[in-house]
C-alpha cells in the first residue's frame, strides 16, 4: 500500500431565533488574546467548526429541521450540511436564508451528486457541461458567499475497476477535476472544494484507492464519513478505524496526516448508532469526543449526521437523556465556539 513507510513513522496528534438558549462564543478581545478568524478557504484559526445534517430522512423542510435540531441540542450550528443531486440548483432559497440569518449566519456544506445516469468518465468528457454552466450562472447571481462543496461523496463503493466501465477510480478523479475547473471557468470562485472519503479500512486497502484523489489544485479540504458501528468504542476509534484484516492500514486520520499534511480535515458525516444492549453508549461516546478532539488538530470541522432513520440505525443524538446531555455539552464546548462564522 502506498505511503506505508511514511505512515509507519507517523505519530497521530492524537443564531437563528431559537426558542431555547444557544451557546455563545467566548470573547477573545475581552481576554486580551487575538480574535479568531477564518481564512478564505474557511479554515478556522481556533478550534473547529461545529455542524450537522439535521433530522435527515424525517421529511422536515430544511429550516424546520435545522431549527429543531438546534433547539434540541441547545446550541447553534456553524455549518449546515445539505444534499443535492442531478440538475437541482443550489443553494435553495431556504438554505440561503439560513446562511444569511442576521442573528446567526451559517456556512453551507453542499453535497452534490451531479448525475445518477452518467458515468464519471462521461461527465469528465463534457456530458454535463450545460448543467454545470447553468448551475454556475445561478451561483453567480444568487450566492456570492463562500461555501463548502463536495462532489459525489464516498465514491469508494461506486468504483467499478473494469476497463471501460467509466467508473474507475481514475475516472472519479477526472470527473471531480472537470467539474471544478468548469465551475471556475464560469466564474464560480467562492466554492471551497472538499474531497469526501468513506473512511473505511476495507476500501482504503483497494489497489485503486490512491487513484481517487483529484489533485491538490482542485481540493481545499479532505473529509471522511465514519460511523460508530460495533467495532468503534470512542472518538479515537472512529477517526482512526483499523481492522486486523488490513494490517498496513493505520487509520484515516493518520493517513490524512501523512498524505495531506497541509490540508484541513473535515469529518463531514459522523454518527453514533443505537446499541440496544448498551443504553449508555451514546453518552459515553459523546463524552469521548469532548475528551479526545484536541488530539486531532488537523480536524477543523465536525458535522454530525442526525437521523432517526439512517440506513444502518438511529443516529439521532437525543434518543436517550444521557446522550442528549452529553451531546449538548459537546456542542457548547468552547473548542467549537472559538471562531465566529463569517458574516455575509
Amino acid at each position: 500500500m502506498a505511503l506505508v513507510a511514511v505512515l509507519a513513522a507517523c505519530v497521530s496528534a492524537e443564531g437563528s431565533h431559537l426558542p431555547a438558549p444557544v451557546a455563545s462564543r467566548p470573547s477573545q478581545e475581552m481576554s486580551g488574546s487575538p480574535a479568531c478568524t477564518a481564512t478564505t478557504r474557511l479554515i478556522p484559526s481556533c478550534g473547529a467548526w461545529w455542524g450537522m445534517a439535521p433530522e435527515v430522512f424525517t421529511g422536515a423542510p430544511v429550516e424546520q429541521a435545522l431549527h429543531g435540531a438546534e433547539t434540541r441540542m441547545g446550541a447553534a450550528a456553524d455549518v449546515l450540511h445539505v444534499y443535492h443531486r442531478g440538475s437541482e440548483l443550489f443553494p435553495t432559497e431556504a438554505e440561503v436564508r439560513l446562511a444569511r440569518d442576521p442573528a446567526r449566519p451559517r456556512l453551507l456544506m453542499i453535497n452534490w451528486k451531479p448525475s445518477f445516469d452518467r458515468t464519471w468518465a462521461e461527465i469528465a468528457g463534457g456530458a454535463l457541461d450545460a448543467r454545470i454552466e447553468r448551475l454556475a450562472g445561478y451561483l453567480r447571481r444568487t450566492f456570492p458567499e463562500r461555501f463548502f462543496l463536495t462532489l459525489h461523496h464516498e465514491p469508494e463503493n461506486d468504483v467499478d475497476a473494469d476497463s471501460g466501465s467509466g467508473m474507475r477510480a481514475t475516472d472519479y478523479a477526472a470527473m471531480f477535476r472537470h467539474v471544478v475547473l468548469r465551475l471556475r471557468a464560469e466564474g464560480v470562485k467562492n466554492a471551497v472544494m472538499v474531497m469526501t472519503y468513506m473512511g473505511a479500512p476495507n476500501w482504503a486497502a483497494k489497489p485503486w484507492f490512491e487513484d481517487l484523489y483529484p489533485g491538490d489544485d482542485v481540493v481545499d479540504w479532505v473529509a471522511m464519513d465514519p460511523y460508530a458501528d460495533d467495532r468503534v468504542q470512542d472518538f479515537d476509534g472512529l477517526v482512526n478505524k483499523t481492522r486486523k484484516e488490513y494490517p498496513d492500514w493505520p487509520g484515516f486520520y493518520r493517513w490524512m496526516q501523512a498524505r495531506f499534511p497541509g490540508k484541513p480535515v473535515m469529518v463531514a458525516e459522523w454518527g453514533v448508532f443505537e446499541r440496544p444492549r448498551d443504553g449508555a453508549f451514546k453518552r459515553r461516546f459523546f463524552e469521548s469526543v469532548l475528551r479526545q478532539i484536541k488530539r486531532y488538530p488537523q480536524i477543523k470541522a465536525l458535522l454530525y449526521f442526525d437521523s432517526p432513520r439512517a440506513p444502518r440505525g438511529d443516529t439521532s443524538f437525543d434518543s436517550d437523556s444521557g446522550g442528549d446531555k452529553a451531546f449538548s455539552a459537546l456542542a457548547r464546548d468552547p473548542y467549537f465556539r472559538a471562531t465566529p462564522v463569517p458574516r455575509p
